[in-house]
């Protein structure tokens, strides 16, 4: 079957993310937007995963949990793990390499953590948008010994993204993805690396921009199986 599919999503918790992601929200919009799969994937946390998950299990859209990472290079990666349990070990592996600068509410933006009923029950002290200190060679096999699917987030892009700033994705790095923005070219990407799966996500900051462009993929089932599968070109 082909279904919609965003993998790159960010809620409230993302400092940079508007105060009307909340977990109703997006997910009452992808219902609307009829998305099937959609990835959480807040900077350098996965603080609200579980509440997004299970209020897409109330609408039966798959939610994968998963992360934005800005490795020690300074470009981003998209991680996506088989469950939450894995999604938390890295993020408790990740932010004990990032530096302890408090976050600046009232210039960089709120960090909440909040529960099925869209109410804020935390808040994240610790600023979220920085580079962690473990290189994306470090970065892979965590993530990829936790059951996990990393990707660099963005390439076409001219900030934060690996050809910005390393000029070329390593052949060593062994990623069997790319993400691409979604006004992006994706066929020029492609063509460039043919053998790797080209992903193009929303990366929705606001909710308008979950509506702006689709994406769809093709799946036996919905299901993470599935989903990893595609990712990897099994």
């Amino acid at each position: 079957m082909i279904v919609s599919y965003d993998f790159h999503i960010h809620t409230v918790a993302s400092p940079c993310g508007d105060e009307l992601m909340t977990p109703n929200n997006i997910i009452n919009l992808c219902e609307l937007l009829e998305k099937k799969i959609i990835a959480i994937t807040d900077h350098n946390t996965c603080c609200n995963c579980a509440p997004i998950m299970a209020l897409g299990k109330e609408k039966d859209i798959l939610v994968i949990p998963g992360m934005e990472i800005e490795c020690m290079e300074e470009f981003h990666l998209i991680a996506l793990f088989p469950n939450l349990e894995n999604a938390y070990e890295a993020e408790k592996q990740i932010q004990a390499c990032m530096p302890k600068i408090r976050n600046r509410a009232s210039i960089f933006g709120n960090q909440w953590i909040m529960n099925t009923e869209d109410e804020v029950i935390g808040e994240i002290e610790r600023m979220l948008l920085t580079a962690t200190q473990l290189s994306v060679y470090e970065l892979v096999p965590l993530v990829k010994g936790l059951s996990g699917c990393i990707y660099p987030a963005h390439i076409d892009r001219n900030a934060y993204s690996i050809l910005s700033n390393l000029g070329a994705i390593p052949d060593d790095l062994y990623f069997d993805a790319f993400e691409v923005s979604k006004n992006a070219k994706d066929e020029l990407y492609k063509g460039i690396y043919p053998g790797m799966r080209c992903v193009k996500s929303s990366d929705a900051h606001y909710l308008e921009q979950l509506c702006e462009g689709e994406s769809f993929l093709e799946v036996e089932k919905i299901d993470k199986k599935s989903v990893f599968e595609w990712l990897e070109l099994v």
